[in-house]
């Protein structure tokens, strides 16, 4: 059965509004402001160098923002690592710590944490989806890629902003926003 131009096109119109819906839906997130964080400690890179990444141990310095992603060197994934490099001294102002999480291989993220992420701050792999599964933070229509949702984990180990959304624009400028609130209580 051949299907004509028209039919095509209007296939490919109605899966790109699928997608774009699906893009821009919010995400789904469990974890809620003043619930404990869960600890964790991953393999992860900084400036295409290996090492492991403890949350707890960065509690100590201050916050820790803690940014769930889906896939490296994807659009989406690249825009909002490019946006956390650049925000990356406005953060350390506050004290705070970045870390973005994905179930990427570490090797992947070595390579990650150089380009998009341009040395600023440490990319950690959860490939077995253990921490992913503990902030609640897969995809809602598939358990084995992380979704988009960013944390702000004050040093006491709780949670105190969340920002959920398939959309990378706004979780560096909604994330930053409220670590400059929390260290202005302090």
């Amino acid at each position: 059965m051949m299907l004509s131009t028209a039919s095509i096109e209007k296939m490919l119109r109605l899966i790109g509004a699928l997608f774009l819906s699906v893009s821009m839906a919010p995400a789904h997130a469990q974890l809620k402001p003043g619930q404990p964080a869960p600890a964790f400690v991953l393999d992860a890179a900084f400036a295409g160098k290996p090492y492991r990444f403890s949350l707890a141990d960065k509690l100590k310095n201050g916050p820790v923002i803690v940014y769930f992603y889906p896939k490296a060197f994807t659009s989406g994934c690249s825009i909002e690592a490019n946006l956390f490099a650049e925000a990356a001294d406005d953060f350390a102002k506050y004290g705070a710590t970045v870390v973005g999480v994905s179930g990427d291989d570490i090797a992947t993220l070595e390579k990650f944490s150089l380009g998009p992420c341009g040395g600023k701050f440490a990319v950690a792999s959860d490939a077995d989806r253990t921490v992913m599964r503990a902030y609640d933070a897969t995809l809602f229509f598939t358990s084995s890629m992380a979704s988009r949702i960013s944390y702000v984990v004050t040093p006491d180990s709780k949670i105190y902003f969340v920002h959920s959304s398939l959309n990378p624009d706004q979780h560096v400028s909604s994330t930053l926003a409220a670590v400059k609130r929390w260290h202005a209580r302090q």
